[in-house]
This record gives C-alpha cells, sequence and structure tokens, in this order.
C-alpha cells in the first residue's frame, strides 16, 4: 500500500522520476544519494537513467554506465539484491574491481544497488535503484525498507504510463538523455564490421583509456566525426 500512495503521489509531477528520488533520499536515515536506472540487459547497454538524486549518484550511475560492470549490473543479472557497504572489502567488489576503484577515487564507499524484475516492457531485467554514502557501514533496516518501498513505487510509476501510441506524449520521461550512445554504438557497429557488443565494448574502452564518460565520446563519434582506431585483430594463437 506504501508503494501504491507514493506512486500516485509523485505521478503527476512534472518529472515523476526524480520526484520520486528526491523524496526516497529525504526519509532515508542515513545520508545517501539515490541512482534510479532502467534496463533491457544487465550490462546495461540499453538503459534510461531515469534519476540521480544527491552528490554521488551521477557519478557513480556514470560509471557504471561507462564501465559496464558495478553492483547495478550484478543486482540485474542476479534478480538480486547487491549490498556493498565497504567498497575496500575485495570479498564484495571482486567482481567489479575497475569500478569499486573509481567510485572510492570519486568518494563513493559504499553502495546498495535494489532491482526491481517485473516490469511491462522491460522483463529482462528491469529496474534498480542504487543508494551511494561517502562513509562505509552497513544500511539499516529502515532505509532498506524505505529504498524497496521506492523501489516498488518506481516501477508502478511506469506501469502507470501508457503504452506507446496511446498518448504519443506519454513516454516523455522515460527517455534517455544519453540517446546518443545507442546510435554511436550502431555507428560503430557499422563501420567496424561488429556485433553491437562487441561496439559497446570498444565505445567503453575507448572512454576508459580517454578517462572521458562515454556520452561525451559517443557525442564526438556522432556529431563531431571522431572515428575509433580499429580494434587489434584476434590473436591466432
Amino acid at each position: 500500500m506504501a508503494a501504491v500512495e507514493l506512486a500516485a503521489l509523485h505521478l503527476e509531477r512534472p518529472d515523476p522520476a526524480q520526484s520520486l528520488a528526491r523524496a526516497c533520499r529525504s526519509e532515508l536515515r542515513l545520508t545517501c544519494s539515490v541512482g534510479l536506472t532502467l534496463a533491457t540487459d544487465a550490462a546495461l547497454a540499453q538503459r534510461v537513467s531515469l534519476a540521480a538524486e544527491g552528490p554521488l549518484a551521477g557519478r557513480g550511475e556514470a560509471l557504471q554506465i561507462n564501465l559496464g560492470e558495478g553492483p547495478c549490473v550484478e543486482a540485474l543479472s542476479r534478480r538480486a539484491p547487491v549490498l556493498a557497504p565497504d567498497l575496500d572489502d575485495a570479498t564484495v567488489t571482486g567482481g567489479w574491481p575497475v569500478f569499486a576503484e573509481q567510485a572510492r577515487a570519486h568518494g563513493i564507499r559504499a553502495v546498495f544497488a535494489l532491482p526491481v524484475v517485473h516490469l511491462r516492457r522491460s522483463p529482462q531485467p528491469g529496474l534498480v535503484l542504487c543508494l551511494y554514502r561517502e562513509r562505509p557501514g552497513a544500511l539499516p533496516e529502515a532505509d532498506l525498507y524505505t529504498a524497496r518501498t521506492h523501489a516498488d513505487a518506481a516501477e508502478l510509476l511506469l506501469l502507470a504510463v501508457p503504452a506507446p501510441g496511446e498518448d504519443d506524449a506519454s513516454d516523455a520521461w522515460l527517455l534517455p538523455t544519453d540517446a546518443v550512445v545507442h546510435q554511436a554504438t550502431g555507428m560503430i557497429s557499422y563501420r567496424h564490421s561488429l556485433s553491437t557488443s562487441q561496439a559497446l565494448a570498444l565505445l567503453r574502452a575507448h572512454a576508459h583509456s580517454s578517462h572521458t564518460d562515454l556520452t561525451a565520446i559517443a557525442h564526438s563519434i556522432v556529431v563531431g566525426g571522431l572515428r575509433l582506431p580499429d580494434p587489434p585483430e584476434p590473436s591466432e594463437d
């Protein structure tokens, strides 16, 4: 019932996802930043960043999208919560060491990723709400409950949006601000005769090696005419 009431409260807001993330952050006992991502694949190749509320969320969300790894990716792959109360703990971060290292460098010391996997339009794998903290430490049960309730409310918000065609403007708040990444991936795939997953991997590798956000590199490819170097030929050994 709490999730239903939350969804109803935020549905008519100009930016319901951001409004919901803001409310979630304000209701937590511990100070956290809140990120909300909708993905159709666990590698975050096809995803919409719905909200980033707080000083750490934008950086944390961007890192996971840029690198294709992190607690959000693991949560979506496993269809289960990933709770990382200390990013210095290699037993927790062993599956995403690069994200952990870069997240710590940006002041993120703990991350808690809560997936929702029952969405009408993106059943594989779904929606994930991430909490980012600047200090290590476990998340209290009360805050975990609050986050889960807001994640469920986010799912209800998405389900309340009319199906495409019923209302041309209905999905406006779901449109990705980084759709240029998908365009760039397609261009790389065509230019280098790669699959889309290989093209995305090449794009991510270039962004990582140049210490540039994925969206900025993609924009340079689509708008600025940037051409990435050909990937190395696979070894015959």
